[in-house]
């Protein structure tokens, strides 16, 4: 297999797409294709290449990043988000993730278009918990998006702001995350329920009681889902 991917120019963001295509289609199993697609509701083609083997065929592609602006790694992501199928946008995402550091606050307006953008749960929950989460935790300003996020009509969006904080630990702003859960409380959708119960689930990691008590003070506007969820380790 070649591990010639181009060159990543810090003027242009130009990188062989097709090489990585041609070191992606090396290691897919065509047998997997059907079922890989099944899971994702038909609403992705994909090559047919599994976690495993497309994060050892991309190395090469992630090295590509060192030295590179702003600018250049949301264009290389972005290049990889227009190639229809899925296993780019995994890889534009590991690229994000890899490179998050090399971002600067800017990139929150970006990220609202690879968020809402073939948008599901698997993209969506890296962008939100590896690249908006440090984003906002370097630039805490960017916060103010997440207010502004959580009463999107898009549910992507939403989920995002619920979840951003998923890795903070101890940083969380818990009276944030409790305000955003209960925006939210009143949602039909699984996707939100989840996220919902999901982050409470991750605070309780550091305040069971607290959050023990917020779902029980709220018993009545939270869903079965989201309240099984926050209180799956209680």
């Amino acid at each position: 297999m070649s591990n010639d991917f181009g060159a990543a120019s810090r003027a242009t963001s130009v990188v062989d797409i097709e090489s990585l295509r041609a070191a992606l289609e090396e290691v897919s199993v065509a047998d997997d294709v059907a079922s890989m697609v099944r899971y994702l509701k038909d609403q992705f083609p994909m090559i047919g290449v599994r976690t495993a083997a497309r994060r050892e065929a991309a190395k090469p592609f992630m090295r590509l990043g060192k030295g590179l602006d702003n600018d250049d790694v949301l264009a290389v992501a972005r290049a990889c988000w227009e190639e229809p199928e899925r296993e780019f946008h995994y890889v534009g995402a590991d690229w994000l993730r890899r490179w998050v550091k090399a971002l600067d606050e800017s990139a929150i307006e970006e990220m609202e278009w690879f968020i809402t953008t073939h948008a599901w749960w698997d993209t969506v929950d890296t962008l939100a918990t590896r690249v908006v989460g440090p984003l906002v935790a370097a630039s805490p300003g960017l916060a103010a998006v997440m207010d502004q996020w959580i009463d999107d009509d898009d549910i992507w969006l939403a989920r995002t702001a619920l979840l951003y904080q998923l890795n903070y630990g101890e940083a969380t702003d818990v009276d944030r995350l409790f305000r955003y859960c209960l925006k939210r409380a009143d949602h039909t959708e699984f996707f939100i329920r989840k996220a919902i119960g999901w982050a409470l689930r991750q605070q309780a990691r550091q305040t069971p009681d607290r959050v023990a008590a917020f779902v029980a003070d709220h018993e009545e506007r939270f869903s079965g889902l989201t309240r099984r969820e926050a209180l799956k380790h209680l």
